[in-house]
């Protein structure tokens, strides 16, 4: 079976039947392993990489690498031992420094991504064609890493978040868990090394994530503080409709001095209260009826005196 054949139906058999990887696990020896979940670039952007392959990162690594990612699973570096930092060059770390995976080093943040919780679990699945004895170290960019610039050593912590050595090969994957950072917002690359100790060779790997944005923690307490306060205004008003204006239809516009603006009234001088508005009601409009009346007597009694004397002449 041709290299590439072999390396297609690797692939297809790890993504989509685990189950089937025994029957092709004594591949070709140029063949090793590369993570699938949390997806790395290399297996994104191969041939079996379904519609990621075709997103625009994916087509610009190839364009740029010159030729398609067909060995996904055989991305390594012979008799590095350990000496990462020194061996891979800045730039040039998701390529691990090779020509073959150049594409793979595009400083840009449309990678195909996996989404991922702060301190949540990692549960990676790193597909092996063939099995091999070693240390997992992975690494995850510090807080602030612009995913526009290239990845350089400096973008990663001094030491892995999580390592393991001599996982379980189950159906044709390791399978390793780890805790994550809970310190990480937005786009960050998840690097793998995974230096085996079977054999001379380290394998690199970029795996592009993405983190929730942090949520602004003071909205949460100026909600409570205006929802306090509205409570304040809700009891004030309360307190007032009680006592105010809403007491008038109760006991008619007499009722004022006891409530409202009238109760100054109450503790002031009683002339004040009588020369009110209700005070005014009663020397207004029906002062001029009596004025009238007081006329009207005056003059019959002026006419009925001087019918009197006329009578007496």
């Amino acid at each position: 079976m041709p290299r590439t054949t072999a390396h297609r139906a690797a692939l297809a058999a790890a993504l989509a039947t685990p189950l089937l990887l025994p029957l092709w696990a004594a591949g070709p020896a140029g063949a090793h392993g590369a993570p699938t979940d949390p997806v790395s670039r290399v297996v994104a952007c191969s041939p079996e990489g379904g519609g990621r392959a075709d997103s625009a990162a994916c087509r610009a690594a190839v364009a740029a690498n010159g030729a398609p990612f067909t060995a996904w699973d055989n991305l390594r570096v012979a008799n590095v031992d350990g000496r990462d930092r020194q061996v891979v060059p800045d730039g040039k770390l998701c390529s691990g420094g090779l020509p073959g995976y150049k594409g793979l080093d595009l400083a840009r943040a449309d990678w195909p991504a996996t989404r991922m919780t702060p301190g949540g679990t990692l549960a990676m699945r790193y597909v092996s064609t063939i099995p091999h004895t070693g240390t997992f170290r992975m690494y995850l960019t510090k807080p602030g890493y612009d995913p526009a610039g290239p990845l350089s050593w400096s973008d990663l912590p001094e030491k892995p978040f999580a390592e393991v050595t001599d996982p379980a090969l189950t159906d044709g994957a390791y399978r390793i868990q780890a805790t994550l950072p809970s310190d990480r917002t937005g786009r960050h690359v998840l690097y793998t090394v995974w230096q085996n100790s079977s054999t001379p060779d380290t394998y690199y790997s970029c795996s592009d994530v993405v983190f929730p944005e942090k949520k602004d923690r003071a909205l949460p307490e100026k909600k409570q503080e205006k929802k306090a306060s509205r409570g304040v205004e809700k009891e004030s008003t309360s307190l007032a409709s009680s006592s105010g204006p809403t007491s008038e239809p109760t006991s008619g516009p007499a009722s004022e001095p006891a409530s409202g603006p009238a109760s100054e009234s109450t503790s002031g001088p009683a002339s004040e209260s009588a020369s009110g508005p209700t005070s005014e009601s009663a020397s207004g409009p029906s002062t001029p009826m009596l004025a009238g009346g007081a006329a009207t007597v005056l003059l019959l009694t002026g006419g009925a005196a001087l019918a009197a004397r006329l009578r007496r002449r």
